[in-house]
């Protein structure tokens, strides 16, 4: 199991909680008027274009390789 040792500073003036809240009330307005297939197939297109986007950065990284 991976153990992750962060030490992050807190930033002032932001809180994770308030965050959330916001993109949950985001997607609620986004999709309230949805039916439940219609809702799916919105999660399943944002699922993909997420495993897309983490896909290309992945790449991208290991073409750089370590030439920083």
């Amino acid at each position: 199991m991976t153990k992750f040792n962060w030490n992050i500073e807190p930033i002032p003036g932001f809180s994770c909680i308030q965050m959330k809240r916001d993109i949950q009330a985001k997607i609620y307005e986004e999709t309230k008027d949805m039916t439940l297939e219609q809702r799916r197939e919105r999660t399943r297109q944002e699922s993909k274009s997420f495993r897309e986007e983490a896909r290309r950065k992945e790449e991208g990284e290991r073409s750089k390789g370590g030439q920083e």
